[in-house]
């Protein structure tokens, strides 16, 4: 009988891909070293990884690597977030924005997203179809970008401005706190 030296394939992968896990774990965020990184930055993005490694009881070439493998897989951003009320920024609302008959969502949210005033937009279901953070220095300017960008875009049947008065909880983090 012939003996076969050449692996085979199942569904175009090799036997040593089947049995690979579903994430890698060293940039999965749900690996319980990366999340607890993760926590970490979370609380000091500055936190040297020195720190972290001897809080968590491995190295600090372990920790970089993580990091380091976070980062580039899109895992993880590493960022300073300032607060614009706090700066003096006026102008802030979220836009309930629904959508005109035909409107591919995704031309509109790329065309909101590309705008340097908007800060966040999410696809949603329920009485509007796209939800965009907008911060503007003024009151003034952000009328004048709901008028542009919004009344005046065909695509956009209607708009709803929700006004921040009061920032009760504002958590920048992934997960539960």
């Amino acid at each position: 009988m012939e003996r076969r030296t050449a692996s085979r394939k199942v569904a175009g992968r090799s036997p040593r891909e089947l049995v690979r896990p579903a994430f890698e774990p060293l940039t999965h965020p749900s690996d319980p070293l990366n999340r607890a990184i993760i926590n970490m930055l979370q609380e000091d993005g500055r936190l040297p990884y020195a720190t972290i490694a001897q809080a968590l009881g491995v190295s600090e070439g372990t920790v970089r690597n993580r990091v380091t493998r976070m980062i580039e897989s899109k895992v993880l951003r590493i960022m300073a977030v300032a607060d614009p009320l706090a700066l003096g920024y006026t102008g802030y609302a979220m836009l309930g924005v629904k959508f005109a008959a035909g409107t591919d969502p995704d031309a509109i949210g790329g065309a909101f997203r590309r705008l340097r005033e908007v800060t966040y937009v999410l696809l949603i279901a329920g009485r509007h179809d796209l939800l965009v953070e907008v911060i503007c220095e003024t009151q003034a300017q952000l009328r004048d970008f709901i008028v542009k960008h919004c009344y005046r875009n065909p695509s956009v049947a209607s708009v709803e401005a929700m006004m921040g008065l009061t920032t009760y909880k504002n958590l920048l983090k992934w997960g539960q706190p």
